[in-house]
């Protein structure tokens, strides 16, 4: 019994783990830039200083995600910044269609001393081009401590 046995679970064993495999190996997903609608970042910076900036953005459908920012250094002290999404892209996936308002923070370092500016990817006009959400915030140096 075991020599019948025996071979008849090896074969089921490597069956299974060959129905498993996945033929299909296109990505499900793709990224995105999503518009941001506001950002509340302070009055000032002071140097040396990280500060949390709530960007507040738009989620186009139930399908879309947050995944992050891109951050560009356009200057020394200006930022371009992108709110990053990823599109889930599975056609068995029902996605709501609803466009909700979402938040996330953005850590940020103030490394100079000159004014920061930063520029918000707000989505694009009617020719296709960028708009921008601008923000200009001043550094202060930090009073010493007697």
């Amino acid at each position: 019994m075991k020599k019948v046995l025996m071979p008849f679970i090896l074969i089921v064993a490597c069956s299974w783990f060959i129905s498993c495999e996945v033929d299909d190996d296109s990505p499900n997903f793709y990224f995105t830039a999503l518009n941001t609608v506001e950002a509340d970042v302070p009055e000032s910076f002071e140097f040396g200083e990280t500060y949390d900036i709530e960007v507040t953005f738009l989620r186009p459908n139930g399908c879309t995600f947050f995944e992050g920012f891109d951050v560009v250094q356009t200057a020394e002290t200006g930022r371009d910044v992108v709110v990053i999404g990823s599109v889930l892209t599975d056609e068995n996936r029902v996605c709501t269609q609803a466009v909700e308002e979402v938040a996330a923070t953005l850590r940020f370092n103030v490394i100079y001393t000159n004014e920061y500016t930063f520029r918000f990817y707000a989505g694009d006009d009617a020719d296709g081009n960028a708009t921008y959400l601008e923000y200009t915030v001043p550094v202060t140096m930090a009073e010493p401590t007697n």
